[in-house]
């Protein structure tokens, strides 16, 4: 189910947006919801990124385990070529 907000712009961002929506052929509306939808799920991936990041950060606090970034550069560096190199295993 929708239902209606408004949004208050300026006169100059007004008319970029219906600018927009007349050289792709949408209304303003669908321009707009549209910039709304892709900028909540780039901010929400965003926040999951900054969770885990936390998450592993509390992680590697707690048990020391850890991998260099020397044996994930080499890890990283195989993937493709015929000798591909398993992940590296943490260590302390």
């Amino acid at each position: 189910m929708a239902s209606t907000t408004s949004v208050k712009l300026d006169d100059e961002l007004k008319e970029r947006v219906q600018q927009l929506a007349e050289s792709r052929r949408r209304t303003p509306h669908w321009i707009m919801r549209e910039a709304i939808a892709q900028y909540v799920e780039r901010e929400e991936k965003r926040e999951a990124l900054n969770r885990n990041t936390i998450q592993a950060w509390e992680e590697f606090q707690a048990t020391g385990l850890h991998a260099t970034s020397e044996e994930v550069d080499k890890w990283l560096a195989s993937w493709g070529a015929e000798n591909e190199q398993p992940a590296p295993v943490c260590h302390k």
